[in-house]
């Protein structure tokens, strides 16, 4: 009887208690086997990937980390709205965990869904330093499923971080494996006539570009939940049931175009938060992207989850299955993307040797109105010969006068233009369509379950010129590298609308931490809400960001060799609380400004 009444007195006391969980997480050295080849790499309590955490929200988390490296670590919780100073990346929000050490990281769980989290020090995290995040919401979610699985994804490569970055540097195509043969000049030229192929051929060898370069990182092996394709990492169903799929692309270089054939897949989360459900018969993952899906297999035999890379260069596969051993067909490889020249309508920001026709002492890196001597509209379809402030002595050999009536903007030579995306520029070769014809998801598709904010107007807008220089692989923002750049300073209170305008040849999955991203997607109040936001090239993006997390914070391009070649920001948000404020300010005494 006393034993019921406490269970009862408990039961009523729960609701107003907040929960503790406490974790422990140590890093190791560890061998990752792929199949393919087997390496030596970094894990998470002795594996890669690390542990699946599972988080509830509203409780408080307490997670002890131990360095067992002889080097400097750090963990980021990708995605997770946290104190600044619990953020995990060093230089930033706090010093990194020395070998041998512990720290304990402390936050509460303010959100549900799927997140992940990595290692934000050197290559760590492509070298294996990864793991996933689920959080069981408070309520009831607004989908049923019966079962569910993480399937996280990454791209291992036999190099190791370092060693990649290193090669990269001394000749970017290094690890380019679709390079143009002739077989495909003789197929262009059947296609769409001699001088055009010859034309389009000298305007991307002028600009030392190749139109293979969909993916800087090839010869990779995919991986989902660290087994490689024939090791098949396989879950079970009964048939019937609704299984819940949380897609998490940990890849340091690698988007994943992933389909199911014979099942559909409903998305019914983004970035760990409720979309309006969404059918498709396949999507785009970007790096460092999540997805959830529901999927309901009602016959008794297997399901090949299919993720092939962008470029077509590799993929990853699992299988879902009513018994362990069963499989089902494993798709080919489809033909390689190709870049057109929509694709490079932004080039003509990007630095093809120099960027001495720009001051960058007098840009204002915190407002669009510091740029406003340049007109980045006017750019749209521009002859090369009218490049005017672009450095053309890495050019040499290109006839830019010859090139006057062609229209860059709408050629896609080698392939049919497929169907438009809004997120996409017209005419580019890197948009998606599905294997079997149907649905594949668009960010134009995702719209918010539930509104996070109130609809209201930005204070300001600050524009971030997706910026690099291909041939010596340096990356940029505005054309200034972190390590030259001032902070971007926000104000606590204040909505900031972003507008990026990708100058460059190359996807890049822009993240902001601590602070959501809300996506415009032309929607309102029901525009999604991400952590990562791709922008394709020669397009801009819009997102907006109620600033409600003061201290310090990173932005930069989730590529892994995009970020340590310089596509990367400090964002600083001042005011707030007093005692977070004391936080920023000793922060970035000890930190410094750069």
């Amino acid at each position: 009887m006393k034993t019921r009444l406490l269970t009862g007195l408990l039961s009523l006391l729960m609701p107003a208690m907040v929960m503790a969980g406490e974790y422990d997480l140590t890093v190791d050295r560890v061998k990752i086997d792929t199949g393919d080849f087997v390496k030596e790499g970094i894990g998470y309590n002795g594996a890669s990937p690390g542990p699946v955490m599972r988080f509830k929200e509203g409780e408080n988390v307490k997670i002890n980390v131990t360095n067992n490296l002889d080097e400097m670590t750090s963990i980021h919780w990708h995605g997770l709205i946290l104190p600044f100073d619990q953020d995990g990346v060093p230089g930033i929000s706090f010093p990194g965990i020395k070998p041998g050490e512990t720290f304990t990281y402390e936050f509460p769980i303010q959100q549900a869904g799927t997140y992940w989290f990595h290692s934000h020090s050197g290559f760590q995290e492509p070298d294996g330093a990864y793991g996933s995040i689920v959080i069981e919401p408070e309520g009831r979610e607004p989908f049923r499923y019966d079962r569910e699985y993480v399937v996280q994804l990454t791209d291992k490569h036999p190099h190791s971080g370092d060693r990649i970055m290193r090669n990269l540097k001394m000749m970017p195509d290094y690890y380019n494996r679709e390079q143009q043969t002739v077989g495909e000049f003789f197929s262009d030229v059947s296609e769409n006539g001699l001088m055009n192929t010859v034309s389009d051929r000298m305007a991307w060898g002028g600009m030392r570009m190749m139109k293979a370069d969909v993916e800087d990182l090839q010869g990779f092996t995919g991986l989902i939940n660290g087994k490689g394709p024939d090791q098949n990492w396989t879950g079970l169903f009964e048939p019937g049931e609704r299984i819940r799929l949380r897609f998490i692309n940990s890849s340091a270089m690698t988007y994943f175009d992933i389909r199911i054939p014979g099942l559909d897949m409903t998305v019914v989360q983004a970035d760990g938060n409720n979309v309006q459900p969404v059918s498709v018969d396949e999507f785009r993952i970007g790096v460092a992207e999540t997805y959830d899906v529901i999927v309901r297999p009602k016959d008794e035999q297997a399901y090949t989850i299919f993720a092939e890379s962008m470029g077509r260069s590799g993929y990853a596969r699992a299988t879902l299955a009513p018994e362990e051993g069963m499989e089902a067909a494993v798709p080919q490889l489809r033909e390689p993307a190709r870049l057109t020249m929509a694709d490079m309508s932004g080039m003509a920001g990007m630095d093809h040797g120099s960027m001495a026709g720009m001051d960058h002492g007098d840009m204002d890196m915190n407002s669009s109105e510091g740029m406003s001597g340049m007109d980045h509209s006017s750019m749209e379809g521009m002859g090369h010969s009218n490049m005017k402030g672009m450095d053309h002595s890495n050019m040499e050999g290109m006839d830019h006068s010859g090139m006057s009536g062609m229209d860059h903007g709408s050629m896609a030579m080698g392939k049919k233009e497929g169907p438009s995306d809004p997120f996409y520029a017209k005419g580019s070769g890197l948009v998606p369509t599905a294997a079997n014809g149907g649905k594949f998801l668009s960010y134009a598709d995702l719209k918010a379950q539930d509104p996070l904010y109130e609809d209201r107007e930005p204070t300001r807008e600050i524009e971030l010129r997706l910026t690099g220089n291909m041939e010596r692989y340096t990356w940029s923002i505005n054309g200034v590298k972190y390590e030259d750049a001032d902070p971007i300073r926000l104000k606590y209170g204040e909505r900031v609308r972003f507008k990026f305008v990708n100058e460059t040849m190359m996807t890049h999955p822009m993240h902001l931490h601590g602070m959501w991203s809300i996506l415009d997607v032309g929607a309102d109040q029901w525009n999604p809400i991400k952590h990562t936001v791709s922008v394709q090239p020669g397009t801009t993006v819009y997102m907006e960001t109620e600033v409600d997390e003061p201290g310090q914070w990173a932005f930069h391009c989730h590529l892994s060799y995009h970020a340590a070649a310089g596509m990367f920001r400090k964002v600083i948000v001042e005011g707030g609380p007093e005692s977070t404020q004391a936080k920023t300010d000793a922060a970035a005494e000890e930190g410094g400004e750069a």
